[in-house]
């Protein structure tokens, strides 16, 4: 008899039934346990790399957005800007600090060369004379203003501008004078069709 397919007694027999005996198929199940356990933190890492890349384009897209919020306030601020230099009051006040006066009737030419109609020349339209306006006659609760008007100093306007007395005449300026600095000199003409 062998003592290889004997049953153990005793002391070894009890070790034997409480430790079973390594298998082959627990050995087979290893290397399926530390695949799946490297799937499960491979997926892990990468949804943690793909959160943190869509946050951050979350940040980017944010960022953009405020950029073009202001870039959008900036350029329709400068385009009231546009619009209130180019409208018709605006452009010629600033035509006439810059000298210019409305021009004249224009000349057309045809296409066959003849000339249509008369070109006139632009002049400036005389400067406005301010309109004397009359005083007040003083009266007795005027005393200051009695007073001034009796100095000859014509009395103040609200505004804090002098008056000038009815009888004062404003200064016509005489046709010789020359002509103030600011005006422009005559443009060099120009021939017609170019």
């Amino acid at each position: 008899m062998s003592r290889a397919g004997a049953p153990l007694k005793g002391r070894a027999g009890r070790l034997a039934r409480l430790m079973p005996s390594a298998s082959p198929s627990s050995a087979a199940r290893t290397p399926f346990v530390l695949l799946v356990v490297l799937l499960l933190g491979g997926g892990l890492i990468t949804l943690l790399l793909l959160n943190s890349a869509l946050n951050e384009g979350s940040f980017r897209l944010s960022e953009l957005k405020r950029d073009t919020t202001e870039l959008t306030d900036e350029q329709q601020a400068l385009q009231r800007d546009v619009d209130s230099y180019s409208q018709p009051g605006a452009l010629e006040r600033r035509a006439r600090e810059l000298g210019m006066v409305p021009g004249g009737s224009p000349a057309f030419l045809d296409p066959d060369g003849t000339v249509r109609g008369v070109p006139t020349k632009a002049t400036a339209p005389p400067p406005p004379t301010p309109t004397p306006t009359p005083s007040p006659e003083p009266t007795p609760e005027d005393g200051a203003q009695a007073d001034e008007a009796g100095a000859g100093v014509p009395p103040a306007t609200p505004s804090g501008t002098a008056t000038p007395s009815p009888g004062a005449a404003a200064e016509p300026e005489p046709e010789d004078a020359p002509a103030p600095e600011n005006t422009p000199a005559t443009p060099p003409p120009t021939t017609p069709g170019r």
